[in-house]
């Protein structure tokens, strides 16, 4: 493969914005946009921990930059752009950078940023990759974890549960369940499709008073919610929607609702907005293309608790996945 300069050259360079100097720089030049505050988020990708091992090249790619476009949509922030940095074994070859690089390029035109800049080092280990991602958002509207009052309700977009079964179903699992949600299983797993457009709507509209983006799992992400708030949360189990692929799992293990409640690996975005804004935040999430489901409410108290149809507390094993 060829040397350092001469990859940035071929592969990134021609995925570089004006903010990164054609990769002929060693740092980025970014102006704020006038009345916006940048927010800012990194994420890492170890290929074999969190994602397949066997993943092509492009899908690595691609997952990476939008589990960081989940943080800034869970900030209601615009993209801008993205520094990126690769660690690359001895084996990876010219044509995986290169699908890489296609990866990256695709989901930049879908999603409206740039490369700025970043770093390739070589590794004795697997591919590791990490994304800083900056978007921009007006100023003092950032969604932030701190904000949710008690009589708040809690809302989720899109559905829960799709990441942590389509993760089985990539690894060769589930095959009990038909081919057609198998694969739409696995293709939410691989490649999750973050609410963005809404997380902007939703930080225009002023109506949320607390977001996070469901990455660690549904009630972990909730939690991170009621911790920064100072309150308590109730997830009601029989309100969280589950696509129809997702239900034929749970129809033949009704135990695994707990897994699917703390799974992870959703990328949608859990908020907490007075009662009366529902009927508003459906009118917003049907012009972002995305659906909004009231699962719960916020109290006095601390924690968060799943509740099962019948009003009891669910049991968890765990809350949701930790990084260390």
């Amino acid at each position: 493969m060829a040397g350092e300069f001469d990859l940035i050259a071929r592969y990134f360079a021609p995925l570089a914005g004006p903010e990164g100097l054609g990769l002929k720089d060693d740092a980025a030049l970014l102006t704020p946009p006038e009345g916006e505050d940048l927010v800012l988020t990194a994420d890492a990708n170890v290929v074999g921990v969190h994602i397949l091992p066997d993943a092509p090249a492009d899908i690595v790619a691609r997952r990476l930059l939008r589990t960081n476009l989940s943080d800034l949509a869970a900030k209601g922030a615009r993209p801008l752009g993205y520094l990126l940095t690769l660690a690359l074994p001895a084996d990876i070859d010219a044509a995986w950078v290169e699908a890489f690089a296609a990866g990256l390029a695709r989901d930049q035109a879908d999603y409206g940023l740039n490369l700025f800049g970043g770093d390739t080092v070589s590794t004795p280990g697997p591919v590791v990759a990490s994304i800083t991602a900056f978007g921009a958002v007006a100023s003092g509207r950032m969604l932030r974890r701190e904000g949710a009052a008690p009589g708040d309700a809690l809302f989720v977009t899109g559905s829960i549960g799709d990441g942590a079964f389509g993760l089985e179903a990539a690894s060769g699992g589930l095959t009990d369940l038909t081919a057609e949600h198998r694969a739409f299983l696995a293709d939410r797993y691989l490649l999750p499709r973050p609410p963005v457009a809404f997380g902007q709507a939703l930080a225009a509209s002023g109506l949320a008073t607390a977001a996070a983006d469901v990455s660690d799992g549904l009630i972990a992400d909730a939690g991170h919610v009621a911790e920064a708030s100072g309150v308590a949360i109730d997830v009601a189990a029989a309100a969280t929607p589950f696509s129809p692929a997702a239900q034929a799992v749970l129809a033949a293990a009704p135990a695994r609702l707990a897994e699917a409640l703390t799974g992870g690996d959703d990328y949608e975005i859990v908020f907490a907005a007075p009662p009366d804004a529902e009927a508003a935040l459906r009118r917003l999430a049907e012009e972002a293309d995305t659906v909004v489901t009231r699962i719960g409410d916020v109290r006095k108290g601390a924690g968060v608790r799943a509740l099962a149809v019948d009003g009891a507390e669910l049991p968890l094993d765990r809350r949701g996945f930790e990084h260390l």
